[in-house]
């Protein structure tokens, strides 16, 4: 689904649908293609939004989980949502934990998929190395069960922020400040209902991530897909759908 970026203020987003809320939050490489299944799918019964948030694009003050959570906060103010269901993928389900911790009334329901908070490799250890589009190529490869997901398209756009001295920077203290920021004690404050996607071979936030986090949250599923990677929603978009659409009408 092709949709029109907006441009509001310091936000750019895109919108479409009628309805209760849904948020999307994508990962650190992540833009709204990541969700285009998504959008398709849930459109004509809810009005969902997709906030574009590189932090290489952002003062350097958003460049922090926390900085990124503000950014998403004041977003969500400026839209006057209410009863969100939150979705985050990859990073994004870091900046969405947080966020509903620090706005419980906000938010009526969490998705996470291939979340970081509890663990994660190479956010930060294995950064893409400069001037090695082979290096970058292989990297991005290797977030997906099925390599021939990652495009030209998505290798191009990564090659091109590695390559940027001031957008790599903002990229590598962001991924650090991932790392650092480990949510395993407060996980468990979460008691809203979460449902876990997870992808079986996914090699950033791997499957027992998944089960760590079901274990941790008293209100949640867990549903694990085979043949997958780091990016459910992009390899599996007919089971992702089917497995969130019977989340929200469970809950809306």
């Amino acid at each position: 689904m092709t949709l029109d970026v907006k441009e509001e203020q310091s936000f750019k987003y895109i919108e479409t649908g009628t309805g209760e809320p849904i948020v999307l939050l994508h990962g650190l490489f992540g833009g709204y293609g990541n969700f285009d299944a998504i959008l398709h799918h849930f459109a004509p019964k809810y009005r969902i939004l997709v906030p574009k948030y590189p932090p290489y694009e952002l003062e350097l003050a958003y460049t922090t989980v926390e900085g990124m959570v503000k950014y998403v906060e004041e977003f969500i103010a400026y839209k006057n949502l209410n009863q969100i269901h939150l979705v985050g993928n990859s990073l994004g389900g870091h900046v969405a934990q947080l966020y509903v911790l620090q706005h419980p009334e906000k938010v009526k329901t969490l998705l996470l998929t291939g979340s970081s908070g509890l663990f994660e490799n190479s956010l930060g250890d294995a950064y893409p190395r400069k001037g090695d589009y082979e290096y970058v190529r292989k990297k991005a490869a290797a977030t997906f069960y099925n390599p021939a997901f990652a495009s030209k398209e998505l290798v191009d756009e990564v090659y091109a922020v590695v390559n940027d001295r001031a957008r790599a920077l903002r990229m590598v203290v962001l991924a650090k400040s991932a790392l650092r920021h480990n949510l395993r004690e407060r996980v468990p404050e979460l008691t809203l209902p979460v449902c876990l996607i997870w992808g079986k071979e996914d090699s950033v936030t791997p499957a027992f991530v998944g089960e760590a986090f079901h274990k941790l949250l008293k209100n949640a599923e867990l549903h694990i897909i085979e043949q997958c990677g780091h990016a459910p929603m992009m390899e599996h978009p007919d089971r992702f759908n089917q497995i969130m659409e019977r989340f929200l009408d469970n809950h809306s």
